[in-house]
């Protein structure tokens, strides 16, 4: 009988085995795949570094700081690279390049001045109801203007979870900005607040490893060697006296007093049918449409554009495939060979699910079309590299903090099963590793109280 069972070895299965583990129990780990580290594939192709899910870490999550100080990481540490000045934007089919510092889009052109003036009015807007829920659109066009939502938000959005502006959830996507309008009655004055006590731009805390994202997996996986088992596929979890059971293919039936839950919604949905069905009908509510991620190395000649910085967005209203692009050869060093430099172009997501369901070939040649027009690449690139994820970056859309109060009430529901995953807090790294260490916290809670309560009763029962 183990004492948890964690099912999927993707960043946020490997971080709570991780902190389970450091707290002594004995744990096993099942992942369906031959290979640990779920979404974050880094890889060397040519010279090239290559990401096929998640780039960056933001230093403001102390979460993954820690670990990564504690699995000895720090050394390969790679900070934003100075080259990024800028952001990008498609205006008008064209990039337009704006300041990355807190005036950057009051002193550029590419909002309108009717649009600039209207931000500066943000103090003067009243705080919204307590008791309506707004998209992450509406919120910002309420504060800030129907402009600044659809030319700044609504890109952003489709960078951060390829996503649609007037379909996710302010209060889910950004709780802290909902925090602010509520405490501040005002996002400027609370920013001015926040840049007077020193605070950094967002931007300027990224960082990544010397061999990318995939690091942090790859560390997490060599500490729990003893306690992985890859290529088993969990077929159902069922319960027994003092637990559950999980019946696998070809790998016999687990017995364990806990189980946590760390893969993709649809799969979690799948397990919790059986033992948590209203968890598993919240789980099941969350969509994840198809995204595709395009790799192309070009000769630094060959492409005219500055790549001044992190990449470039595209607002919905430009109508492009491509919701926009990362230049990681800008953004970290060693990411590209000399004389050369890398694009990562991301398509599908909300916006185009059929195009995220394209083939290798439409893929990159829509990518090169893109960048042909927007950057002067010209020829063809050195390198090539599609990842197609059939279920991509999952929608917080209107109801979703509902349907995670539904989802934390599935231990409830089910005692001693747990959940965490990207679909919960954020799909970040920093978010699910935060997530998933407070989930093996609670875990670990559960554990305890299973246990006080059997010593409880062997205290009172001779036949113990």
């Amino acid at each position: 009988m183990r004492d948890v069972v964690v099912i999927g070895a993707g960043i946020s299965g490997l971080a709570a085995a991780w902190q389970l583990r450091a707290q002594g129990c004995d744990i096993t780990v099942l992942e369906r795949q031959t290979r640990t580290g779920g979404n974050a594939i880094t890889e060397r192709k040519n010279g090239f570094l290559i990401e096929h899910g998640p780039s960056t870490i933001n230093a403001a999550v102390d979460e993954v700081r820690v670990l990564s100080e504690n699995l000895g990481l720090d050394p390969s540490v790679v900070p934003l690279s100075d080259d990024v000045k800028r952001r990008f934007l498609v205006k008008d089919g064209a990039l337009q390049g704006v300041a990355a510092h807190p005036l950057g889009f009051f002193t550029s052109s590419y909002l309108s001045p009717a649009a600039r003036l209207r931000m500066l009015l943000e103090p003067l807007i009243s705080k919204g109801s307590p008791d309506t829920a707004e998209s992450v659109e509406a919120w910002f066009s309420r504060r800030f203007g129907g402009e600044f939502a659809r030319r700044v938000m609504d890109p952003l959005v489709g960078g951060l979870y390829a996503g649609r502006a007037d379909e996710l959830s302010l209060q889910s996507v950004f709780p802290r900005l909902l925090d602010m309008e509520r405490q501040h009655g005002s996002i400027i004055r609370a920013a001015l607040s926040h840049r007077l006590r020193g605070g950094v731009m967002p931007g300027k805390r990224l960082y990544s490893w010397t061999e990318g994202i995939g690091t942090l997996p790859t560390a997490l996986s060599t500490g729990l060697t003893d306690c992985i088992h890859t290529g088993v596929t969990v077929r159902r979890i069922t319960g027994q006296q003092g637990g559950y059971q999980i019946d696998t293919a070809g790998h016999g039936r687990i017995a364990t007093r806990s189980i946590l839950i760390a893969t993709q919604p649809h799969v979690a949905t799948a397990f919790l049918e059986n033992v948590a069905p209203d968890g598993a009908e919240a789980i099941a509510a969350i969509d994840a449409p198809p995204l595709a991620v395009v790799f192309l190395g070009y000769r630094r000649a060959d492409v005219d554009h500055p790549m001044d910085g992190l990449g470039y967005l595209s607002p919905r209203c430009e109508n492009r495939a491509l919701t926009g692009a990362q230049f990681p050869s800008s953004m970290f060093a060693g990411r590209a060979p000399k004389g050369h430099v890398a694009l990562t172009g991301y398509l599908g997501g909300a916006r185009h699910p059929e195009v995220g369901r394209m083939g290798r070939r439409e893929l990159i040649d829509l990518a090169q079309q893109e960048f042909r027009g927007l950057m002067g690449a010209r020829g063809e690139p050195v390198v090539t590299n599609v990842r197609s994820w059939p279920r991509g970056i999952p929608q917080y859309r209107s109801g979703h903090a509902e349907r995670v109060d539904s989802i934390r009430n599935i231990s409830q529901e089910a005692p001693g099963i747990f959940v965490t995953g990207n679909y919960l807090c954020g799909p970040s790294v920093g978010a699910c590793v935060a997530n998933a260490q407070k989930t093996a916290t609670d875990l670990m809670d559960y554990l305890s109280d299973q246990q006080y309560s059997a010593e409880r009763f062997c205290q009172r029962n001779t036949t113990c």
